[in-house]
This record gives structure tokens, sequence and C-alpha cells, in this order.
């Protein structure tokens, strides 16, 4: 159990760019890697208005000094302190992502960056060789992935709990887009513009995070072929509000997911079922401390976080005994935790043992993304992955 004990001997010396006021998701960043000693956040470049970015950076307890105009100042200045940092987030829109982490990684930084990595397989793959080649942590934020039951449904698959897997079902369908938000939001506005979104909205930007809990909790997940459906269902929109996605896995499994923004009622509606020969479990993102686990021919049973009868391994990051409810900051601040104590193994030349959404998350993210728009603008055909 996590105790509130140091992750590591010194907190990663740590900024964010993007993140400031009115972001979505800096607080659950600025929250979850501050939360067990892992990271302190000493800097940043909070927003594209350098005064406004740097109020907020103030008002968070940021040295004005270290509030900076934009990125590549922030990497500049920072390596000419002793006590620069060693990390940074970054939480801005999708066609920034590649050129800040390439700069990141090439100013010896590790980087823990939003989903999408970036919207090519060839970049993606640059940045891989690049940490490889530098020695440095690249984190991708699937912050789904970081609940325990997730842990759970991984080594219960490993130990042949549900025996031979035959079928996944994912999906994240949600219903917050359903007329055009995005004329009157500027929150969302950038989503559905292919400039800034990349060449895909819903695919990209929800389908990707069951598609990574696919990968985590199946190990040897490997897609040999896919075919995609996507349209826009709301008039204007240039990018898709709603895709359908088969695959064919290596081994004889098959794979379905349901990416949509128009679930008109569902407020998430994230979830991902694996069914097997002997047995199926099944979790929902909006009950993330519970996990399904039905045995053919016998009754029904709902696995609960925290229980003395789940694995050893999905007990190891509890924050609280069982039957108190944990979410979505516990599950991000399990990865931060994470991602620091590799950030800090690297430094020492030691290799990680566990796993986390790294740069080949990344690079698979991208990859799969690339694959369904090339299927469906060919008219949702078969392709070899």
């Amino acid at each position: 159990m996590i105790n509130g004990e140091k992750t590591v001997e010194t907190p990663i010396r740590w900024a964010m760019i993007g993140g400031g006021r009115g972001s979505q998701i800096g607080y659950i960043h600025r929250s979850s890697a501050v939360r067990d000693h892992s990271f302190a956040l000493l800097a940043g470049a909070f927003d594209l208005d350098p005064g406004r970015g740097k109020e907020f950076g103030i008002s968070i307890g940021v040295d004005p000094d270290r509030c900076y105009a934009d990125y590549r100042t922030l990497f500049a200045e920072e390596a000419r302190r002793e006590d620069g940092i060693e990390a940074v987030s970054i939480a801005t829109p999708n066609s920034t992502h590649y050129e800040m982490t390439k700069a990141a990684l090439e100013a010896g930084l590790h980087v823990i960056c939003e989903k999408p990595l970036c919207f090519k397989t060839e970049e993606a793959e640059e940045l891989a060789k690049i940490a490889d080649e530098m020695g440095l942590v690249v984190g991708v934020m699937y912050g789904y992935s970081g609940h325990q039951m997730i842990e759970q449904a991984r080594q219960m698959v490993a130990r042949g709990d549900l025996g031979e897997i035959r079928l996944i079902n994912m999906q994240f369908a949600h219903g917050a887009y359903h007329t055009a938000i995005e004329k009157e939001n500027p929150a969302v506005k950038w989503r559905m513009d292919p400039r800034l979104a990349g060449p895909s909205c819903v695919i990209a930007d929800v389908g990707t995070h069951p598609l990574f809990l696919a990968e985590a909790i199946l190990q040897d997940f490997e897609i040999e072929q896919l075919l995609c459906s996507r349209k826009s269902f709301v008039e204007d929109r240039v990018l898709e509000d709603n895709a359908f996605i088969l695959m064919n896995l290596k081994g004889g499994a098959q794979a379905t997911l349901w990416a949509s923004a128009i679930n008109c009622g569902s407020l998430h509606g994230q979830k991902i079922r694996i069914i097997g020969s002997k047995a199926s479990i099944e979790w929902l993102d909006e009950q993330p401390n519970q996990l399904a686990y039905e045995i053919e021919g016998e009754p029904a049973r709902v696995l609960e976080r925290g229980a003395a009868y789940l694995y050893p391994e999905a007990l190891v990051e509890d924050r609280i005994s069982a039957g108190h409810p944990e979410g979505l900051f516990d599950a991000w601040s399990n990865l931060y935790r994470r991602f620091a104590i590799a950030m800090n193994q690297s430094k020492k030349g030691e290799k990680t043992d566990f796993w986390f959404p790294d740069i080949r998350a990344g690079v698979q993210g991208v990859k799969w993304v690339e694959k369904c728009v090339e299927s469906a603008d060919k008219g949702a055909v078969w392709i070899e992955y």
C-alpha cells in the first residue's frame, strides 16, 4: 500500500508546458505529480499569453523568474541553472506535441506528454530513437491505466484465469459533442480542427485510451489487420465524431472498438470486456473500483479494489483500505509515481522492471490512428497493420 513515503531520494525537478488557468487537465497533472514527493514543480510556460502564464504560475507558487514566455526559453534558461529542471510535462494541443517533445529530449529532459505523441509514425519512431540514445524516459498520459483493477485484469489474463483469449470489446463513447459545441467552446474547438488535432478527432482523442488498456492487460496484444469506418454526424465537422474499428490479432483473437462523441446520454461510456475460453472480465471507467468476473456456468461476481482476494500486484498501489472508492486522481498519481521511479532509475543506469505507458505506447497509438484513418479513407477496407 502507498502511504506517502518518498518514492525517490529527491523529487524530480519538473516543469509544465501548458496546463494554465482554464486547462481541463492542468490541475490533475500538478496534483498527481507532487502527491508522493515524486516531482517538484519549479518552472513552467503555462500559457500562450506570457503575462497570463506568469500570473498563473505565481498563483500556484512558482518563482516569478521561472515562469517563462515559451517552452524554448524555458529549456534554455533552466539549462543554465545548477538546480534546473530534469523533466517536463506537455499539456498543450496535439499539433505541438512532436516539436516540444523533441526539443525537450534534445535538451536532456525526461518527458511526460499528453496523447497523441504526434501525428506521424515516422515522427513517433524518431522520438523513440532519441529517447533511447539519450537514456531518457518518455511517459504518455493514458491516465486510466493507473487504476489498480487494470493490474488485476492483467494478472488474471497472464495467469490463465480466462483461458485462451478470443474477443476484446472496447469502447469510449460519450455524448458531449452531440451538437456543434465547438462553435462556442474554445476548449473544444481545437479538437475539431485538423491543423491542431491532427487527422482524427474521436479515434485519437478517446479511442486510444481503451486501446492502451487492451495493450496493458493483454501483454501479447498485436494487431495484424484492421478495418475502420468513421463519420461525422454533426454538420460542418471536418473530423469524425464517430468511428468503428475491427481488428484481427496475432494468434487468432479479434477485437472491436467504438469511439464516439455523439452517444447521447452517455457521460463517458469507456469500457473494456475481454472474453476467454473459460471466463470474461469487464471494466468500466465510471466504476473503476470494480472488475466484473464471469465464469461460464457460475454466478457472475464483482471483484472489488483493495480486497484481500486480489492478486498481490493489484494491491501494491492501494492508497486507502478496501471499501473506500479511489478515483482518477489516484490513477494519475500512480502513473506519475511510476514515471518518477523510472526517471530515477535511468539516472542510475538501471532498467525498470514494471510497466507504464512509455514511448512505445505512444508510437503504437500514433500508428493505430494512422492506420484507422487510412482504412476509413480508402472506404472502410481491411489493411495490413
